[in-house]
């Protein structure tokens, strides 16, 4: 039987696929993250960011991102702005450290810089390496404790208190009732398996939200594509504040998430399909998706765990992401409906991939207080400081220190004595 073009490129017949069932698998990852550019700009508003401008950026993006690595990588490895490292950026970076949204571009620009140079050399194997796993395992912990908080916070379940720190919210708030209903509602739809369970949660949310009286659709106006508040965000980056070490403290953190986060998932990816050849390119593609971010106008990229609902339907080529990617630019069309989505039905999903990330905890070994000990202070000061730099510093300034005094001092890289260090200056002149 003779090759069609599109068999040809993508090799269908040898990964045992075909153009069909690579279309679906790219409707079904589409339905499955679309939910990203409803959270992701609300996220990026709360950075400053407008939020017309922030849906714009984060469609754009999510489309860019997959199609390259579908034609670069021929992979069907979804990969949009991350959740987590949407939170370093808008609640640490912005509003924690006091950059402006336009210093934080230009710090996800540098890491992006960073994270090519890595993943076209031998250098990403160094630095994976160099990191102790126990505190590879707290950052993630870490950041899933701090986007449940956040998504606790934001639903109105948990507010501040007069005698303490944190309260219980106000149960009979309709927002607060919402929210609380939509979490029920979010949670039986994961737990069954749903396909697009936090699509549909958003949307049945943002309905409860209507019957309670919480969201204004008179709101929502098809009056054409507003592109002036984006035309202000794109290439908006600034390196003013390159003098500042807050600027190069998001510079580090951020490029240790990403790094950290993308091997390890596009590595688990590659895996799934049983295509490891596919790992270096599938790193370098994602790795200059990381370098656009900045410029467009968004947090940076990170290959997702949704890309499991892609690969469960069949996906094995890079035609799965391009489909995704042209969905998303469809998607602009629906910006006007997007932005009118409350709280009440973004909160539960946070607080469900918050919990989802807690998972890495049950690695952490607890018989060994040199690695326990750092682990921990990086998983509670995350979400206790609401600063993740705060809390990775925490962790590598305690790690090295507890190797020292227990005489295990070889256990420890040089990088990890240099981070170290970075982070007590860091403490010293903030």
């Amino acid at each position: 039987m003779k090759k069609t073009n599109l068999d040809a490129f993508f090799h269908f017949s040898q990964y045992e696929t075909n153009g069909k069932r690579e279309v679906l698998a790219g409707v079904v990852g589409f339905f499955t993250i679309v939910y990203i550019l409803i959270v992701n700009s609300l996220i990026l508003f709360e950075a400053g960011i407008p939020i017309d401008g922030a849906v714009i950026a984060t469609i754009i993006l999510s489309a860019i991102s997959c199609i390259l690595i579908g034609l670069w990588a021929n992979v069907p490895i979804l990969v949009v702005p991350g959740m987590g490292v949407n939170a370093l950026f808008a609640y640490t970076m912005v509003q924690g450290m006091g950059l402006s949204y336009q210093s934080a571009l230009g710090a996800v620009f540098i890491s992006g810089i960073i994270f090519v140079i890595v993943a076209f050399t031998k250098f990403s194997k160094m630095i994976s390496d160099s990191i102790p796993t126990s505190i590879k395992d707290a950052i993630s912990v870490g950041l899933g404790l701090f986007l449940l908080l956040i998504g606790l916070e934001k639903g109105g379940i948990i507010t501040g208190g007069s005698t303490s720190l944190v309260k219980l919210g106000d149960l009979s708030d309709p927002a607060v009732l919402a929210t609380v209903l939509t979490f029920l509602l979010a949670i039986a739809l994961f737990i069954k398996g749903i396909p697009g369970n936090f699509m549909i949660t958003i949307i049945l949310g943002s309905c409860i939200a209507f019957i309670f009286g919480t969201v204004d659709i008179s709101q929502i106006q098809f009056t054409g594509l507003d592109t002036a508040s984006y035309s202000e965000l794109f290439f908006s980056l600034s390196f003013v504040e390159v003098n500042r070490i807050e600027f190069w403290i998001s510079v580090f953190a951020m490029t240790m998430v990403l790094i950290f986060e993308n091997i390890g998932l596009v590595h688990g990816h590659v895996k799934s399909i049983n295509r490891p050849e596919a790992y270096k390119r599938s790193l370098q593609a994602t790795s200059v998706s990381v370098l656009l971010s900045g410029p467009i106008g968004s947090s940076p990229t990170v290959a997702t765990v949704e890309t499991a609902a892609g690969i469960a339907s069949g996906g094995r080529t890079g035609l799965t992401t391009i489909v995704t990617g042209f969905l998303f630019l469809l998607s602009l069309l629906f910006i006007p409906v997007i932005k009118v989505i409350p709280d009440s039905a973004i909160a539960p999903i946070l607080i469900i991939i918050g919990m989802l990330m807690l998972e890495n905890i049950k690695k952490l070994n607890f018989n060994d207080f040199t690695e326990s000990i750092p682990a921990l202070s990086i998983i509670t000061i995350i979400p206790f400081s609401y600063s993740i730099a705060d809390g990775m510093a925490f962790g590598f300034i305690l790690y090295p220190f507890l190797k020292l005094v227990t005489g295990k001092a070889k256990e420890v890289s040089g990088p990890m004595y240099v981070s170290a260090v970075l982070f007590i200056i860091y403490f010293i002149i903030g």
